[in-house]
């Protein structure tokens, strides 16, 4: 009989539930919750969508697109208002505009900068040596001799 709770517990954690425990009886509305979660980036994880994340915030903002959905809003309508809400951060395919051209192009025309810099560097002529003071002629000339 020990063995047999020991089986049990060992084996918890494959019983566990990963998927979002509020999740929409209509398959089809719980597809479009899904794709739009796809869209979402957690703000926690950063690298993943909140489909992906298991982060409290991502588990909140799912079950925030099943009640807007449930409520009768399109796709267009919970992506505007998380957007609203968040910024062009929450969206993993930020609108393009002029400060995500400028984010994306500023590192291109700080390479390019360097590299105009570089070249102009190194086209610069290097000015001739100056001539010796006498004294250091004089020092140049006793070494010179000296064995």
């Amino acid at each position: 009989m020990r063995w047999l709770f020991l089986l049990l517990l060992w084996a918890a954690p494959a019983l566990a539930q990963t998927m979002p425990a509020d999740r929409l009886a209509d398959p089809a509305a719980e597809a479009r919750a899904q794709t739009i979660g796809r869209e979402i980036r957690c703000m926690v994880c950063q690298g993943q969508s909140i489909e992906d994340s298991e982060a409290d915030l991502a588990r909140d903002l799912r079950r925030i697109i099943r009640e807007k959905l449930v409520a009768g809003q399109n796709e267009a309508q919970i992506r505007d208002f998380l957007h609203a809400r968040y910024g062009d951060f929450i969206l993993l395919r930020p609108p393009f505009s002029f400060a995500t051209a400028l984010l994306w192009g500023t590192p291109v025309l700080a390479l390019g900068f360097g590299l105009v810099l570089l070249m102009l560097l190194r086209r610069r002529p290097t000015p001739p040596p100056a001539a010796l003071s006498p004294e250091e002629e004089a020092a140049l000339a006793r070494l010179k001799d000296s064995p």
